[in-house]
This record gives structure tokens, C-alpha cells and sequence, in this order.
């Protein structure tokens, strides 16, 4: 055999398990954070040199769903991943001890899963499409729903303003739509590189840049001037500061050609389209960089609004309600990037947060974000109306310090929840006018997880969320904010997606795919998950011990072939 053929082996129950046979993947993941063992990820495409085996799931393991109010628990029964035969039939093989019936179609939450970062090169060109089609094919026989891919716009658009290359995604699209997967697809306006979880760098388009090197002020710049080039600055949505057109409208322009190449896939292979709002696709400020050291959990971060355009914008809004004093410049004692609220003079418990001076400020602050969201997705709207296909947007999870009454991370990063304000209530009211899914992570983290210092919550924090939502009419869906494999963190995601307390989840978007993924116990977890995810979260009267077969998903006869033995040179 040739050291650069690639084959997949499967232990699937259908056909006899070849023997050396082992599929080499060559993904990319993504870096974790405040990781529970600090295990360490793959950052290279050659980490991921190496082989993938979708491993005979083992019986008698159950995933416990717990939440606030009550522990709830799911036993998976599982055996092998079995292939049925193909043919008009194609009847699905029962789950031994199922004894609750399928729910209905509203209680199914579909599953979807990240691509690598660099799904699609710098060349504009699909990243190892023989990798991508093997991968693909494995999560449909997973009963994956779908995929999700960043479509960022320092590649597609980089040879020019309005010069667009859709093609390395044209080929990932047919791609999708052969193994029968739905995509959802991120218009990324942002950066890749110096962020939780970037592995690989991709920064804005050339010419943007270039304006930038004339113009410092066209991004985001913290009290000391420290500029921050993952993301161009609201500051100046509506002036033409990007060769004649202003960022809202070169945001526009890039939609309207993405829908325009992609008209005959919208809404039936591309169900969903995550319009980016701010640096990692969220809608924030990027008040907590980890770039060259600059932040570091669980800091309060820094307000980002001194770059001209905000600082204009703060002086006319101090000037309007006659307090000119407070339009000089954001608070002047909000501390460092790696404080402490308690270390602060405006988030200590009983700090300036809490004074006429910090609600000003404060509202001027969330509601320039708001403002922003609101204008990129009223234009997003009107580009995607009528193609079938559904709007989310992202709201970044920022868990740690909130169990303080300033809740100060939240606050530098621009959503004003406190003690006394529910702050994402009217992120929700926003995403509702637009008919706009509300997409939050942190999902799968547990509150006794995380560390006694940094008075985090998660669990807190996505009650909340799922009651504003759930206020505003709007859906929620969800990601797993760091890379998981583990039963606990899926079986928390279970819980989280139930409506007993607010929301239920519409979907679930998981972080990341990658070579570990493919592997044993991560590989069967997945699938374990994606059932029960597909029944409602809700939990089986028996377990399988006696290692009968588990079919997920349908592999068409002629794709079976494949799965035996996929040749990739």
C-alpha cells in the first residue's frame, strides 16, 4: 500500500472489518481554553496526520441530562452502527428497549457541525476535498443533519472591492448536497487568527487593510490606544471609509453575491445563513483579545471606544442630554484587561457602574451595538427574503464574573446585563423584528466546572437567555462554546435543549470537526448524542446491554462500497 493512500475503516456490522485500513484526515481544529485537563489541540494541518477509525460504540453507557430544577437521565441504547441495505424500502432497524414512541416533529432538534477553519484555502480552492467527502460521509451516517462553513471575506473578496471568488465553496456546496446534507454558512466578516479557538490566520480583505494602514481609526481601539484589526469599527458603519462604500454596504454588496451565485441552493441545501456582527462572528465589541497576551481568563476585558468615530459618537450623546463632561472618553478607572471587577473603581460591587454616569455610558455603549445589529441584519433581510433560507445571530457566551452584581466581562464587551438590567432581552427584541435566529454558546459548560474565582455561571447564564428569548418570540439555537467530547458535556447540551425552563433549542451547531472526533469513545458519543437530540432529549426506559445494532442515518447501497474501503490518493 502507498504511504499517501488514504483509506477509511469503518466497524460497521454490515460488511467484515478490514484490516490496516485507516483513514488519514487532514483538518484542522480548533485551540480550547480554560479547558478542564488543559488538553491541548491540533493547531497544523499535519497534527492532523494520522488514523481515523469510527470505532463499535460500547453497550450499557448512558449520558445523565442535568439542569437546575431537576436530573433527568437519558440511557442510550447502542450496539454497532449497522448498514441497512439499499433499495426503495430502505426500512430502518428498531433500537432494542426503545419503549417510548418517536416524538413529534417539533421535538427533534437537528444536529449540525463545524467544518474546519480552513475548509476552503487562501487560494480560494476546497482544503483536501477527498479528506471533506470521506468526512462528510461518515456524519450523515451519523444522522447529522448538517455542516457548518465560514465564508470569510478577507478570501472570497481579497482580490478587490466587489472582485468575488465563490468557487472552493461552490465545490463544498455540491459536495454537501451529494451526501444529502443541509449547510449552514457563516458570512464572516471578520478576522481569523488571535481568538479562542482560531487555529489558522485569515485576515481581513487586502485592500480593507490598506484603508485601515491610512485610516488606524476604521477599527476598534481600547483606552490606550491598542488597535484591533479583527473587525472594522461600528463606529463608522455609515460612512463611505472602505473606497467609496461604507462598511454596511460592503457587507451588502457581499450577500447580495453570495445569494446571487448560491440562488438555486438557498433554502433547500443552504438552510441557514449566521450573519457576522463582530470579531469571531458575534455581536460584541472585542473587549477580552487573547492576541499576543493581551487578555487572559477570566479578565474583565476593556471597553472599545476610543477610536475616533465612537468618541464622536459619545460626545454628541454626553452633549444631548447637557452633560458634556461625560463625552470626553469612556470611564477612566475600568481598570486592565486582566483585572478583577473588585480591583475597579467603576465594576467594584457598589462601583460607578451603578451611578447616573455609568448608566449613561453604559446604554450609550450597548446601544451603539444594538444599533449595529440592528442595520447589518435589516440589510441581510432584505438580501435572503424570499430564498427559503433562515438568518441567525451569534451572541457570544461570556459566562465568568456573573455571579457579580456588574457583571462586568458582559459589560466591556458591550451587553448591558447587570443585577438590576436584563441585558439580552433587547439583543432578543432585536433578532425578533428581523425574524432573526438567536444562536448562544457556552451550551455544554456546567457551572461546577469552572473555577471558584472567576464566579462563573454558564448554567445561569443560558436560563437567562432561554426566558429573553423566549419573551421576545424568537428561536434559540446553540454551540458548544470549547471543543468537548466528553458524555457530561453532551448530556448537558441535552438538557439545555429541553423547553422546560424558556426556549427549547430550534438546532445545535457542534465545535468542531476535526480527527478526534472520528475516534472511539468520541466518535460514539457523538452519535449517541445526535439520537437522542433527534428524540427530544428524553430518556430510554432500558439500556442495551446485549450489543445490539444501532442504525443511524441512511448510507445509499452504492455508498456503502465506499465507506469499506475509500481509496483516497
Amino acid at each position: 500500500m502507498k504511504a499517501n493512500t488514504i483509506f477509511i475503516s469503518s466497524h460497521i456490522s454490515s460488511f467484515p472489518k478490514p484490516e490496516n485500513r485507516n483513514m488519514t484526515l487532514t483538518l484542522r481544529s480548533s485551540i480550547s481554553f480554560i479547558n478542564l485537563k488543559e488538553t491541548r489541540s491540533f493547531k497544523t494541518p499535519d497534527d492532523f496526520l494520522g488514523s481515523i477509525c469510527f470505532a463499535q460504540t460500547r453497550p450499557s453507557c448512558r449520558l445523565r441530562a442535568r439542569n437546575s430544577m431537576s436530573m433527568q437521565e437519558t440511557q442510550l441504547s447502542h450496539g454497532k452502527i449497522s448498514i441497512s441495505e439499499g433499495g426503495s424500502s430502505e426500512k430502518r432497524e428498531k433500537l432494542h428497549g426503545l419503549t417510548i414512541p418517536n416524538g413529534e416533529n417539533d421535538s427533534k432538534v437537528p444536529v449540525f457541525v463545524m467544518l474546519p477553519l480552513d475548509t476552503v484555502t487562501l487560494g480560494g480552492n476546497l482544503n483536501k476535498p477527498r479528506a471533506m467527502n470521506a468526512s462528510l460521509m461518515a456524519l450523515k451516517s451519523a444522522g447529522v443533519e448538517g455542516v457548518m462553513v465560514d465564508a470569510w471575506w478577507g478570501l472570497v473578496e481579497k482580490d478587490g472591492p466587489m472582485k468575488y471568488n465563490w468557487e472552493g465553496y461552490a465545490e463544498l456546496v455540491q459536495m454537501v448536497e451529494k451526501h444529502g446534507l443541509k449547510l449552514q454558512v457563516v458570512m464572516s466578516f471578520h478576522q481569523c487568527g488571535g481568538n479562542v479557538g482560531d487555529s489558522c490566520s485569515i485576515p481581513l480583505p487586502p485592500w480593507v487593510l490598506e484603508e485601515i494602514s491610512k485610516n488606524p481609526d476604521l477599527v476598534y481601539t481600547d483606552r490606550s490606544g491598542r488597535r484591533n484589526p479583527e473587525y472594522i469599527s461600528l463606529g463608522c458603519d455609515s460612512i463611505p471609509v472602505l473606497r467609496g462604500r461604507t462598511p454596511i454596504q460592503a457587507y451588502t454588496d457581499y450577500m447580495r453575491s453570495f445569494r446571487d451565485r448560491f440562488r438555486d441552493y438557498l433554502g433547500r441545501v443552504i438552510v441557514e445563513i449566521q450573519v457576522g456582527m463582530g470579531p469571531c462572528g458575534e455581536l460584541r465589541y472585542p473587549a477580552y483579545p487573547e492576541s499576543n497576551g493581551t487578555w487572559k481568563f477570566p479578565g474583565i476585558g476593556e471597553f472599545q471606544c476610543y477610536d475616533k468615530y465612537m468618541r464622536a459618537s459619545l460626545e454628541a450623546a454626553a452633549e444631548a442630554i447637557g452633560k458634556k463632561d461625560w463625552g470626553k472618553g469612556g470611564p477612566h478607572d475600568s481598570g486592565h484587561y486582566k483585572q478583577f471587577p473588585e480591583e475597579t473603581g467603576f465594576f467594584i460591587r457598589d462601583g460607578i457602574w451603578n451611578s447616573e454616569y455609568g448608566q449613561f455610558f453604559l446604554e450609550w455603549y450597548s446601544g451603539k451595538l444594538l444599533e449595529h445589529g440592528d442595520r447589518i441584519l435589516a440589510a441581510a433581510k432584505g438580501t435572503f427574503h424570499g430564498t427559503g433560507a433562515k438568518l441567525s445571530g451569534k451572541i457570544a457566551g461570556i459566562h465568568w464574573h456573573y455571579r457579580t452584581r456588574s457583571h462586568a466581562a458582559e459589560l466591556t464587551a458591550g451587553y448591558y446585563n447587570t443585577k438590576y438590567r436584563d441585558g439580552y432581552l433587547p439583543i432578543a427584541q432585536m433578532l425578533s423584528k428581523h425574524g432573526v435566529v438567536f444562536n448562544f454558546t457556552c451550551m455544554e459548560m456546567r457551572d461546577g466546572e469552572q473555577p471558584e474565582h472567576a464566579n462563573c455561571s454558564p448554567e445561569g447564564l443560558v436560563r437567562q437567555v432561554k426566558m429573553a428569548t423566549k419573551t421576545a418570540g424568537v428561536e434559540l439555537a446553540g454551540e458548544n462554546a470549547l471543543e468537548r467530547y466528553d458524555a457530561g458535556a453532551y448530556a448537558q447540551v441535552l438538557a439545555t435543549s429541553r423547553s422546560d425552563s424558556g426556549n427549547g433549542l430550534s438546532a445545535f451547531t457542534y465545535l468542531r470537526m476535526n480527527k478526534r472526533l472520528f475516534e472511539g469513545d468520541s466518535w460514539r458519543h457523538l452519535v449517541e448524542f445526535v439520537k437522542s437530540m433527534s428524540e427530544g432529549g428524553r430518556k430510554f426506559s432500558e439500556c442495551d446491554s446485549r450489543g445490539t445494532s444501532l442504525y443511524i442515518g441512511f448510507i445509499r447501497e452504492k455508498n456503502v462500497e465506499k465507506m469499506k474501503e475509500a481509496a483516497l490518493v
